[in-house]
């Protein structure tokens, strides 16, 4: 790169640097007035989660399912390794 084009280079990025914000692009104008006209509720801190899963049960049913099935898997697994051949 020339001498030259590297003044120029930083002669643009000043000026970049120095521009101020111009209007809002549509999409911002079009959310602001939006929320404007019908603003938005007040939102809790943390609400309860509404999604219970495809099967609909709470997650400790889901977790008492999971051990159960680790239970039902292992004891038969030690009982075969405990008796003497």
């Amino acid at each position: 790169m020339s001498e030259g084009g590297g003044r120029e280079r930083e002669s643009g990025l000043m000026w970049a640097d120095g521009a101020g914000h111009g209007e809002p692009s549509a999409r911002a104008r079009t959310l602001a007035a939006r929320r404007r006209d019908n603003p938005p509720g007040p939102v809790p801190f943390r609400g309860e989660p509404e999604y219970r899963g495809p099967s609909g049960r709470s997650s400790w049913v889901s977790a008492a399912v999971v051990l159960g099935r680790v239970v039902e898997v292992t004891v038969p697994l030690g009982h075969v390794g405990l008796r003497p051949y």
